[in-house]
């Protein structure tokens, strides 16, 4: 379940605005479920139409409870069942309609796009190049940097897949401390052997001719990767000596 901020001052939490969240106070928010969503990422599904905070006179987002439901369900589609956001739109269009509305599969890919079908097994949802720019807000010689770093790799057709957004975001916000994508590629090393270690375990299951068997192989994945992601984050706080919120 996602938490909200209590009425009282927390620590990095905005004060509520009749009953409205700022976009850092739905970070916290979001933190417990989804540890690597970003203020570049909340942007991106908004330019997507997927949410629609209110503004402020200044510009300021502003989101209200049902805002934060949503987003909670949209990320929770793409990291669950691997949905493109164009299908998941639809999927909560419909929802809002108060249309019967059973959770679609995604299978192969036809001409770029999504088709919906029965799937052997997931498709990880992608976005264009002028996506990703857009969401990380940079242009294309940074982005090409992180690139040359091995940061952010597009797939074999040229795109992107969604975690992109989320590497892109983070890679910013270090960059913000003077931590530059040559600091970083000591952090990728170690991601790529996690995910040697986490392809090795799962790997037997997802060549089973059974496609029960590669299902778990997939839930297995994601067990493992958020184990991995929550071991990694205690072993950096344990070393720093400090407790992150």
């Amino acid at each position: 379940m996602l938490r909200t901020p209590s009425g009282g001052a927390g620590h990095g939490a905005a004060a509520p605005d009749n009953g409205l969240m700022s976009i850092g106070a739905v970070l916290n928010a979001l933190r417990d479920e989804f540890p690597e969503v970003t203020v570049s990422k909340i942007r991106f599904l908004e330019s997507e139409g997927l949410i629609e905070p209110q503004r402020t006179p200044s510009g300021y987002r502003k989101f209200g409870p049902d805002d934060v439901e949503r987003l909670g369900h949209v990320l929770r589609m793409q990291r669950d069942h691997y949905l493109p956001l164009k299908v998941i739109r639809e999927h909560l269009d419909a929802m809002a309609r108060g249309e019967a509305a059973p959770l679609p599969s995604v299978g192969r890919q036809r001409d770029g796009e999504a088709v919906v079908v029965e799937p052997e097994g997931p498709t990880v949802a992608r976005i264009g190049r002028d996506e990703l720019l857009a969401a990380a807000e940079v242009g294309e010689q940074q982005l090409a940097e992180w690139e040359s770093y091995g940061l952010i790799t597009p797939l074999s057709d040229g795109v992107y897949d969604a975690e992109a957004v989320t590497v892109a975001g983070l890679v910013g916000d270090l960059g913000r401390f003077g931590i530059e994508p040559r600091h970083l590629r000591a952090m990728k090393a170690a991601a790529d052997r996690e995910a040697g270690l986490v392809d090795q375990v799962v790997a037997p299951l997802r060549r089973h001719r059974n496609p029960q068997t590669r299902a778990h192989a997939e839930a297995q994945t994601r067990e493992l990767a958020g184990l991995a992601v929550r071991l990694h984050a205690a072993l950096v706080r344990s070393a720093l000596g400090v407790r992150v919120p």
